[in-house]
C-alpha cells in the first residue's frame, strides 16, 4: 500500500496533481496542464484573476515567472535519474508586453539536450546549460521571455 502510494506521488500524473495544488501555484492561479509521463514534457498556464492581477489590471510579474521557475529542474531531475544532482542555478526574464487573459508556457527535453548533459558530465564535472521559455498569449503572442540557467553534475560512483 505504502509502496503504490509513493509510486503514484513520483509518477507524472501524481506529480501534476500535488503541483497543481501546491499553495504558491495555486494562490497565482497556474495550472500544470499536461505533464508527460516520461517528464520529456510540461504544459503550464495561468489564467487572469482578481488575485494575480496587478495595481494597472495585467498579469503580475512575479507570478509570470514563478508560473515558469522549476519545471526544466524537475523534468530533467525526473528525467536523468538519481546519478545526477539537478539544481535551478539562475534565472531572468524580460517582460515583452503585458499579458492578460491565460497566458502559457510549453517544456521540451530533446534527446540532443540529454545528449549535451551528459557529454558534459561525464568526467563529474559541473554543467550549466541555459534554456530559454517563452510565455505566450491566448493568440500565441510573445509576453515575457525567460532564460533558466541549471546546476547539473553527475554524481560520484558509489563504492
Amino acid at each position: 500500500m505504502i509502496r503504490s502510494i509513493i509510486n503514484w506521488l513520483t509518477s507524472a500524473s501524481g506529480l501534476r496533481r500535488i503541483l497543481n495544488i501546491y499553495g504558491p501555484y495555486l494562490g497565482a492561479g497556474v495550472r500544470v496542464r499536461y505533464l508527460a509521463k516520461d517528464f520529456r514534457e510540461a504544459q503550464v498556464e495561468m489564467r487572469l484573476k482578481w488575485y494575480n492581477r496587478n495595481y494597472v489590471g495585467t498579469h503580475f510579474g512575479g507570478s509570470l515567472f514563478s508560473m515558469i521557475d522549476p519545471f526544466y529542474m524537475l523534468l530533467l531531475m525526473n528525467t536523468l535519474g538519481r546519478d545526477y544532482i539537478v539544481w535551478d542555478a539562475s534565472a531572468t526574464i524580460d517582460f515583452i508586453k503585458p499579458g492578460k487573459g491565460v497566458v502559457k508556457a510549453q517544456f521540451l527535453v530533446t534527446d540532443a539536450m540529454l545528449a549535451d548533459i551528459r557529454a558534459q558530465t561525464a568526467r563529474g564535472e559541473k554543467y550549466l546549460p541555459t534554456y530559454e521559455v517563452l510565455i505566450t498569449d491566448e493568440q500565441g503572442e510573445l509576453v515575457a521571455r525567460a532564460t533558466k540557467t541549471l546546476y547539473i553534475r553527475r554524481k560520484p560512483a558509489r563504492t
